[in-house]
């Protein structure tokens, strides 16, 4: 999911000064004095330090402060359960390896490129929880340093034109990787999830040792601008990658620092121009602001700040031929919740959900909200103009199953749970309430009127990480593909496991009972049992005439043989068995979101 999962460290670029409280929240200090005293009495020791600005911290300071964690603190492996083997992390495996076991045939007209996949790797082998006199801090499933995994598919022209394989992967080499690298130990502390005491000391330290509150993740998503291609998550600007190598080239400095915070780890293309669309949130005013990158990638063409009232976790956006789409839902963020002994991100289940329509190049004031009902949006599927109405296809669930610092529930074992009758309780956990669904609004824009379909898909599965041709973007489009859970594959694990794929074609109904005469048709293709999938993408098929003319691509392992592949399947004849099978020579584990690209010479 990512996903996202992947908004959950916004507050990075939230400024924290020294543990000072305004004075209406002063009486919260006494709970926590006993504890942080001493490390408050160490920090009197060195009054001219400026958390704000890394390099003012003297030597002597940081020395002092990382003898103090490493006396303090206590790192502790998260353990993973035998269902959660395939999301431990992989070791680098060094040059590109020929790929030899292919069962089928790679299509002929299938385009030669690279398929990239990203996702956590976390360094140091797995997840890190920590131990301290200030209670228990812990990453959550979504972190870990950002890995790509890529295949590269060329032709031999010197034999017949027949395919050559070859597969690497790299860690993505952020700043603060190197930093950790450069260690060779754990260094930040991980303050996602925990007693909101250890939570807000775990950001000052990392401040102070580190310049920011959380390490730069850079493992969500993988897209291209301008012929470069870009590594990102929402905590950090995107890198630069070079696709060939999968070497880190450097942080995007977009515009000479015109903008200067992250953006979504799902920039849009608009239609027709070839501008890139991005969005960034911060846990501070100004909470939400846009911005539209020239094509070729060196002008910021407008920036707008949209004058939200609330730091937002908005992960994905909108385009329309005209128009902006901005998701304004109720999971937030907010640092004063976790002053309060609350969560960081919250599902505000009270609060209020609208949809904003925005001339491409417009302001604040000339968006036209649409009032919806409360819902957790990480992904649109796509958005276009049908007359008067846009309409905004996306992954809709009721709440939200990324957990805030302070939460200890595991969302998928209280589901799996109630599924198996083991509990009755459905009071805050539903299939229906947490796992998404495909849902479609239609926004008027001369009337205001709200049309929505919350459920198009059905209740066979969940579904979620969705793809189109992306010919289609901003346009009407007949077909989405997205990767889909059996509840039967919801295990105590924890986290989400993709146990096949749905082609939607919207635009035919499904052939049902009349009470569902408004499902759409989904054809589903499922892999063997105990095989998932995860980042999945369509491939166009050169001089292809119909919008589904093309391939579905996606990494998969079998957990029962522990071998990972590639699965080529035609989105034509998509129920059928994959087209090719490629076995590759390492261990792959789930990610996020994948790309195709063409190879540039």
């Amino acid at each position: 999911m990512a996903a996202n999962s992947y908004a959950l460290l916004q507050v990075t670029k939230c400024s924290l000064q020294r543990p000072s409280l305004p004075a209406k929240l002063e009486h919260l200090r006494n709970p926590l004095s006993s504890r942080l005293k001493p490390f408050l009495r160490e920090l009197d020791r060195f009054p001219n330090i400026s958390v704000a600005v890394p390099k003012a911290i003297k030597e002597t300071s940081f020395k002092l402060l990382d003898a103090f964690v490493d006396f303090m603190y206590e790192f502790v492996d998260q353990p993973l359960l035998p269902s959660q083997s395939n999301f431990a992390p992989v070791e680098e495996i060094g040059e590109a390896t020929t790929v030899r076991i292919v069962e089928g045939k790679i299509p002929d007209d299938f385009p030669e490129g690279v398929y990239i996949r990203n996702g956590p790797n976390p360094l140091f082998g797995g997840l890190k929880s920590t131990k301290s006199v200030f209670g228990e801090t812990s990453h959550m499933w979504v972190e870990g340093e950002g890995m790509l995994h890529a295949l590269y598919l060329k032709k031999d022209r010197r034999i017949n034109g027949s395919w050559k394989t070859s597969y690497k992967n790299k860690h993505v080499q952020t700043d603060t990787y190197n930093i950790e690298k450069h260690r060779n130990k754990p260094g930040f502390l991980p303050a996602t999830q925990g007693d909101s005491s250890a939570v807000l000391v775990t950001y000052l330290l990392n401040v102070l040792r580190f310049g920011v509150i959380n390490k730069y993740l850079s493992n969500t998503n993988v897209f291209e601008h301008a012929n470069k291609y870009y590594s990102i998550a929402e905590d950090h600007m995107p890198q630069e990658i070079d696709i060939h190598s999968l070497q880190t080239v450097g942080n995007w400095n977009i515009a000479s620092g015109s903008w200067n915070r992250p953006f979504t780890s799902h920039p849009k293309k608009a239609p027709g121009t070839g501008e890139l669309v991005i969005i960034g949130i911060d846990a501070k005013k100004p909470y939400f602001e846009l911005g539209v990158i020239s094509a070729d990638g060196k002008k910021m063409v407008h920036k707008a700040d949209l004058k939200f009232d609330r730091c937002t976790v908005c992960h994905e956006i909108g385009v329309t031929q005209r128009y902006n789409v901005i998701m304004n839902f109720p999971l937030t963020i907010d640092i004063s919740r976790v002053v309060l002994g609350g969560q960081l991100m919250k599902f505000e289940k009270d609060g209020y959900a609208r949809i904003g329509i925005m001339p491409r190049y417009g302001d604040a004031n000339s968006i036209k909200w649409f009032e919806v009902d409360s819902c957790c949006v990480f992904h649109v599927i796509n958005s276009f103009e049908d007359n008067d109405e846009v309409v905004v296809r996306a992954c809709r669930a009721r709440q939200s199953v990324i957990p805030g610092p302070s939460s200890s529930v595991n969302h998928f074992e209280k589901f799996y749970k109630w599924f198996k009758g083991e509990t009755s309780s459905t009071d805050e956990f539903t299939k229906e309430s947490t796992f998404p669904r495909v849902c479609e609004w239609r926004l008027n824009m001369k009337t205001g009127e709200v049309k929505e379909k919350k459920n198009l898909s059905g209740d066979e599965f969940a579904m979620e990480f969705p793809i189109i041709n992306e010919k289609f973007t901003g346009f009407r489009n007949k077909f989405a593909y997205l990767q889909v859970v059996e509840y039967t594959e919801v295990s105590g694990s924890g986290f989400t496991r993709f146990g096949g794929l749905a082609k939607l074609h919207f635009e035919e109904k499904k052939i049902s009972t009349d009470e569902e005469d408004e499902l759409i048709k989904a054809d589903y293709h499922m892999f063997p049992k105990n095989t998932f999938c995860s980042g999945a993408s369509f491939v166009v098929k050169p001089g292809g005439i119909d919008e589904d003319d093309g391939w579905i691509i996606a990494f998969t392992h079998n957990e029962n043989e522990n071998i990972s592949q590639v699965c080529i399947i035609d989105a034509k004849e998509f129920t059928e068995e994959p087209v090719a099978i490629i076995t590759l020579p390492s261990r792959v584990p789930y990610g996020f979101h994948g790309a195709f690209m063409p190879l540039q010479s």
